[in-house]
């Protein structure tokens, strides 16, 4: 199983971008799903979360300018971002929790990085 990101760049403050992180491999099931980021010189950190059932969660710091979503159909997760800052600035990666033979299994992508600035 792998999970391959897609989306990140760099926009001006005030802009948009949309975050994709596809899942292939063998997937009897997907869990819960997230999005975190990772600033220079900064531990990584829960932006959004949403379950199996579609329930979101997000961190207060991008609550009404990110939305998290999932298209189990597609394996894939997305996460778009309006009204970016340069504090959205990192590397943001993907973490599923997908049903696979053995098990459930926690996969992280390899992270793609954002910076937001003009």
């Amino acid at each position: 199983v792998q999970l391959v990101e897609s989306g990140g760049g760099l926009v001006q403050p005030g802009g948009s971008l949309r975050l994709s992180c596809a899942a292939s491999g063998t997937i009897y099931r997907l869990y819960a799903m997230g999005w975190y980021r990772q600033a220079p010189g900064k531990q990584r950190e829960l932006v959004a979360g949403i379950t199996n059932t579609g329930t979101t969660n997000y961190a207060d710091s991008v609550n009404g300018r990110f939305t998290i979503s999932r298209d189990n159909a597609k394996n894939t997760l997305y996460l778009q971002m309006n009204s970016l800052k340069p504090e959205d600035t990192a590397v943001y990666y993907c973490n599923e929790v997908l049903g696979v033979p053995g098990g459930p299994v926690n996969y992280w992508g390899q992270g793609t990085q954002v910076t937001v600035s003009s």
